[in-house]
């Protein structure tokens, strides 16, 4: 178990220094390395202090975030299939930042859009708990978190379809797409504080999601209050969701594909799958991150549509060999 926390630690850190060091610029190690601790004034300075870190600051807040919702996701709802945007958390997120874009808000001001999708993700999870009620089972938050998706999902395609602006259009179809470019730190300080809470709920979750592996008739017999363990899971991924999508847009599969791969290695344990996963979401992040810029680089391909790309084949391939294993 050390060893697999100590290799993840390392290629976060590995990952996260090629970051820093990869991209269109074309920067000597020596220059950079110059301009990152502030030795070097120009453009080199702007590049590395303004773009690059936060970028790699940013991955790995997300790629953490995504990761550990995921895995605590899974564990609550014991479903291998549950992924973070299942409470329709992201989707609400969105929703708001299309609006943002559509009414002209964002071009207003540089904060509007993650802001508002922000609003966005509070009005989800207020929503969400309404309708799950403070008694709710977990079906009723699956259908609950559904109904929201479905909502948002909706909502958005009807604002595209009645948009009068083909440019406003075409700025929100690429922001859905996901993406960490021209990202600066207020970006970081943005999502930063709504981040730190998310994971400190959903880390605190690992004892009871222990217990819940036995049923929750066995988990309740052991003292654990699934009402409160449910009203911190939802409020730890809507903040840590929410926060990631603002400022990131949609990202999809991170939460459900990187428990899938680190589930065996922890035991099935989600107290250790959820430190594992959070490592694991922001390997694959940073990675992805680095592949947008050296694949097609003059075409802005999408980090969202890579980590769609990579992330369902991948994902068809463990439910099949899964399959297998049970057949």
């Amino acid at each position: 178990m050390t060893r697999l926390f100590a290799a993840l630690g390392f290629g976060v850190a590995a990952l996260f220094v090629l970051s820093l060091f990869i991209g269109p610029a074309g920067l000597t190690l020596g220059n950079s390395l110059h301009a990152l601790f502030g030795l070097s004034d120009g453009p080199e300075g702007l590049i590395m202090q303004e773009i690059r870190l936060p970028r790699a600051l940013l991955a790995v807040m997300v790629g953490l975030s995504l990761g550990m919702a995921g895995a605590a996701m899974q564990g609550y709802l014991r479903n291998p299939l549950a992924e973070p945007g299942l409470i329709g958390v992201s989707g609400a997120a969105a929703l708001g930042a299309v609006l943002s874009i559509q009414t002209g808000l964002s071009a207003m001001a540089p904060l509007a859009l993650p802001l508002a999708a922000l609003a966005g993700a509070l009005t989800g999870v207020l929503l969400i708990l309404a309708l799950a009620g403070p008694r709710g089972t977990s079906l009723t938050l699956i259908l609950a978190g559904i109904a929201m998706s479905s909502m948002a999902a909706a909502l958005t395609s009807l604002v595209l379809n009645l948009s009068p602006n083909p440019f406003a259009a075409n700025e929100i179809v690429f922001w859905m797409m996901g993406s960490l470019a021209d990202r600066a730190f207020v970006h970081v300080w943005l999502a930063l504080p709504f981040m730190v809470v998310g994971w400190a709920l959903l880390t605190s979750l690992g004892r009871g999601l222990d217990a819940l592996t036995l049923g929750e008739d066995a988990a309740q017999t052991m003292g654990i209050r699934l009402g409160r363990l449910r009203l911190m899971l939802i409020l730890g991924t809507a903040s840590v969701v929410g926060a990631a999508t603002a400022v990131a847009g949609a990202i999809g599969f991170v939460g459900l594909v990187v428990p899938h791969l680190l589930r065996g290695a922890v035991g099935a344990r989600p107290s250790r799958l959820i430190w594992a996963s959070a490592l694991g979401g922001a390997a694959m992040v940073l990675a992805a991150d680095i592949a947008v810029r050296l694949i097609l680089p003059e075409r802005d391909l999408k980090l969202g549509v890579l980590t769609a790309l990579v992330g369902a084949p991948l994902f068809l391939h463990l439910v099949y060999k899964t399959r297998r294993e049970m057949g």
